[in-house]
């Protein structure tokens, strides 16, 4: 009930955003909206995709009459591909860690109209076939209360009480909201990365069965 908005996800691209946040304290209502000259890329997105280009270089990059000479050639093929695809697939669902402090300073406060207030912070993160928000409220602490100061660390999502400091201040993390929406290619996209990697495995296993019989022949 805190945080409501629309979201629209084009590739690896937030084009729109517009959020409703409901102050606790106050009930208070607050409005932003990404400018309309403004788009947030997702950074996991582009890097799954990445390893997938990758991943289809490295079965691509050869003539199309070109025959593999052993099983142990393949193997290897089937490794450093795998090794793409595994990339690709974690992440999608292993969202970065971040500080306070990073995520303060990171370019996305700026992709609002109105400007985001100074106590509030937002994030975007995917996490498997989901697209999450989360907005961070925070309080100013004063001097007489920061010396049981302690730094929060790198984290998916911080919990109220978590501290840091940014621009000679600190601060403490008063409410956390986290909504969150199913996108369904995402979930497609998690499908085919298991489905591929099977089909890896699976020729991975066949070469090597038949590497065995033929190392095996009797003299």
């Amino acid at each position: 009930d805190q945080v409501k908005g629309v979201l629209t996800l084009q590739g690896d691209a937030l084009c729109q955003a517009d959020v409703n946040l409901k102050m606790p304290r106050n009930n208070q209502l607050l409005h932003f909206a990404f400018r309309e000259d403004k788009q947030w890329k997702l950074q996991q997105i582009q890097d799954a995709r990445n390893h997938v280009n990758q991943a289809i270089y490295l079965l691509m990059n050869r003539d199309v009459n070109y025959q593999f000479k052993t099983g142990l050639e393949v193997l290897k093929l089937m490794d450093a591909v795998m090794l793409q695809l595994s990339r690709a697939r974690n992440r999608l669902t292993t969202p970065a860690t971040l500080t306070l402090p990073e995520i303060a300073s990171s370019g996305l406060t700026k992709m609002f109209t109105p400007t985001l207030p100074p106590d509030i912070l937002v994030n975007f993160y995917i996490n498997l076939n989901k697209l999450c928000l989360t907005v961070y409220q925070l309080h100013v602490l004063q001097p007489s209360t920061t010396k049981n100061f302690k730094p929060a660390g790198g984290s998916i999502l911080h919990n109220p009480g978590a501290m840091f400091e940014f621009g000679n201040q600190r601060y403490e993390v008063s409410h956390v909201h986290k909504v969150e929406c199913v996108v369904p290619w995402l979930n497609d996209a998690l499908v085919f990365f298991t489905v591929s990697l099977q089909l890896c495995q699976q020729l991975k296993d066949k070469i090597s069965v038949f590497s065995s019989y033929w190392n095996y022949r009797p003299y």
